[in-house]
């Protein structure tokens, strides 16, 4: 079994920030795939499905974003689910908007739901990177994350989940340089190769 986690803060207050585009990705994976309805467990948000003939669990830590890996922790003891197999989508400063990259392992970046899995179950798991690009000053990064996405913004945070969503297979199927790949291709035809920040 595969595990996907998607990162975010639970509640109505923080659901278009972009801290939680994991969220947002995962539930279009949950959608694309006509996954089992939503369940509260492992402190978070659960759903089975296959994907390109994978057995997948989508979770959803409600935690918020700092202890996500109690959460994370739980569902991979329970499953005995090891490092290679869990995939975790979350927001990346680092990256432009719009853009993708997958890499396994590596630091957190500051990035505190990552510390958390970490901390809880080990370093060496996959992270789905998705970018939303940086305000330009460390002091605003805090405010910057835990804010909404701009309205101009959401045609290209819509079409990356649906890329990851279309390209979830073979991720699925451990090939991450052709997801990567794939979902790259996906959002030049649909115009964001170059997307930028709001008042960028």
């Amino acid at each position: 079994m595969r595990l996907f986690v998607g990162l975010g803060n639970p509640g109505a207050k923080y659901a278009a920030n972009r801290h939680n585009i994991g969220f947002l990705a995962i539930d279009e994976i949950a959608r694309r795939h006509r996954f089992a309805p939503w369940r509260s467990r492992f402190q978070g948000q659960v759903s089975e499905g296959s994907v390109g003939g994978e057995r997948v669990m989508l979770l959803k830590p409600q935690t918020y974003m700092n202890e996500s890996g109690q959460s994370v922790g739980e569902a991979m003891r329970f499953y005995k689910i090891g490092l290679p197999d869990l995939t975790v989508f979350h927001d990346e400063l680092d990256l432009a908007p719009a853009k993708l990259r997958v890499k396994v392992g590596g630091g957190n970046a500051g990035h505190n739901g990552l510390r958390s899995i970490t901390a809880h179950c080990g370093n060496d798991y996959r992270r789905a990177r998705l970018g939303i690009g940086h305000p330009g000053d460390k002091a605003l990064v805090h405010h910057f994350v835990l804010s909404d996405f701009a309205k101009a913004e959401w045609p290209w945070v819509e079409d990356l989940c649906t890329a990851c969503a279309d390209a979830a297979p073979l991720l699925a199927d451990g090939e991450d340089a052709s997801f990567q790949n794939k979902v790259h291709l996906f959002m030049e035809a649909r115009g964001h190769g170059a997307a930028k920040l709001a008042g960028a």
